[in-house]
């Protein structure tokens, strides 16, 4: 080849690549859909892609530059997306037309942990949320009260073993959360797998690590399922798929008398497939048939564990900094628990705890406040004319739904950077929007575990601050910087807080 056509060759190069990584950015501009620039190749979420900030922080700030707008066009890397703003249209898609929604769009191998209730496509989750959902009744819940009540009892002896003084919060509260779904989920004692703690650290150092398969997979949507492709490395499946083995022998391939998490998957295993009927019409019923695999049962195992203990070891945190920075309401809250722990002479129960108002109001302002998970995120089965527009979402395509905007925008919550329960009061908020608060999602996709979730919290939180109080340390920051390395809203070196006993 001659050297003097190298220049062109590099430019045509250039140029190609240039064509191809913003090839589609023209999409919403033809629709007369508003949103910001993108750049070449990242879209509109390259401080998220570069680990910069928080893909929560990124969209919060396009969310924030169209106040009046009530759907956003937005690219994610190269995928155009829409950004929905209007609290009418998110019900529509999440609640009135979910099944047109009912898929999350973030699908990978099964055989890779894929076919978690989390991730699992629409018709796998069908079947198995049918499944799953009588764990978490009242009724189970109220019957797993007293185990719970026991682990905050064990945690309060670990506290009262450390030095009073300052201390990294998530770590602490992670230790009962951990306990908690042990216990709850799969009938282990903790404080007996000490042994395996190194293990557990480098499981979660693995999966609470964001991973560029995660933009990959916006680029070119599906390709980790049609790759055959996992989120997780063989170390993560293979520890989950281990524990089950593990319980599973332990109970001799029996249900037991628990009645818990892995009794329901034990009494699955024994069907060896289950099916799911849904009437798709006036007449058709459609069926959809899973088979109970060890794969599909270590994905179910993954899943509750890292939701179950990371995310309320999470708001756990966030509550206590908050507590910490607003010592008038701790006040407030400890004459509450003080109040309802003596006239219950000394004793917790599930209905006592569960009608502690002002904890509730407290919990809910944090998760307005700190959202754990963002986005919302739904894919289209079929092209969706948007209700009161002229725009259509056309099959396969994702919308993102932001709590993090929507619980600090004015028109909803005035003042939002201030921290006031008292938005949660039952007459603050009678008339709220139902999508004006969405900690744990929404709609029949919403998180299957809040109940056990917020049981968690009370209990832990209760314990704890029946005996001690949270001031802050040196080392408590003014303003929480979400760390952009996690696939959760978490704070950056966690929160450090005095933990000082109660007189």
């Amino acid at each position: 080849m001659e050297i003097k056509y190298l220049p062109i060759i590099v430019i045509s190069s250039v140029f190609a690549i240039y064509w191809y990584f913003t090839r589609t950015f023209k999409y919403w501009k033809k629709r007369n859909v508003v949103g910001p620039e993108p750049v070449a190749l990242f879209g509109n979420i390259k401080d998220s892609t570069l680990r910069r900030k928080c893909i929560g922080e990124v969209l919060k700030e396009i969310y924030d530059q169209f106040p009046d707008q009530k759907v956003v066009g937005v690219y994610r890397m190269t995928t155009p997306c829409l950004l929905i703003r209007d609290l009418d249209i998110i019900k529509h898609v999440m609640i009135k037309d979910f099944d047109v929604f009912c898929d999350r769009g973030i699908e990978f191998s099964k055989e890779g942990l894929g076919a978690n209730l989390f991730h699992a496509d629409a018709n796998t989750w069908r079947v198995l949320r049918t499944q799953f959902t009588p764990i978490f009744t009242s009724m189970k819940l109220k019957n797993m009260f007293h185990l719970m009540n026991n682990l905050g009892d064990n945690f309060l002896k670990y506290v009262e073993s450390l030095e009073e003084g300052e201390h990294e919060i998530y770590q602490l509260m992670k230790r009962f959360t951990m306990s908690s779904i042990a216990s709850c989920v799969f009938g282990l004692d903790f404080e007996k797998m000490q042994d395996q703690l190194p293990t557990l650290k480098k499981v979660d150092e693995l999966v609470l690590k964001q991973s560029l398969f995660v933009e990959l997979d916006m680029m070119y949507p599906g390709v980790l399922r049609k790759l055959n492709s996992s989120l997780f490395p063989a170390f993560v499946t293979d520890f989950f798929g281990n524990l089950v083995k593990k319980v599973v022998a332990e109970r001799n391939n029996m249900p037991s008398e628990r009645k818990d998490f892995m009794d329901i998957l034990l009494e699955l295993r024994k069907k060896g497939e289950i099916q799911n009927m849904k009437k798709t019409g006036s007449e058709d019923i459609k069926s959809t048939t899973v088979e109970i695999t060890d794969g599909i049962i270590a994905a179910q195992a993954f899943v509750f564990y890292m939701a179950g203990y990371e995310t309320t070891a999470t708001t756990m945190t966030f509550f206590l900094y908050s507590l910490a920075l607003n010592s008038e309401l701790q006040d407030k809250l400890l004459l509450e628990i003080d109040d309802v722990v003596s006239k219950n002479n000394g004793e917790l129960t599930y209905d006592v705890i569960n009608n502690m108002v002002y904890l509730e109001q407290l919990f809910k302002e944090t998760l307005r406040m700190h959202t754990v998970l963002e986005p919302l995120q739904r894919n289209a089965n079929c092209d969706y004319k948007v209700p009161g527009t002229d725009i259509v979402i056309k099959k396969g395509m994702t919308v993102l739904v932001l709590p993090m905007g929507i619980h600090y925008d004015e028109k909803y919550y005035p003042n939002p950077e201030i921290f006031d329960p008292e938005r949660f009061s039952p007459e603050n908020s009678a008339d709220r929007h139902p999508c004006a608060h969405m900690p744990f999602g929404i709609g029949p996709r919403n998180c299957i575990g809040y109940r056990f979730a917020k049981l968690q919290f009370r209990v832990g939180i209760v314990k704890f601050l029946s005996k001690y109080r949270v001031v802050p340390s040196k080392n408590t920051p003014n303003i929480i910087k979400y760390d952009p390395m996690r696939p959760v809203m978490g704070p950056v070196g966690g929160i450090h807080l005095n933990v000082i006993r109660r007189s």
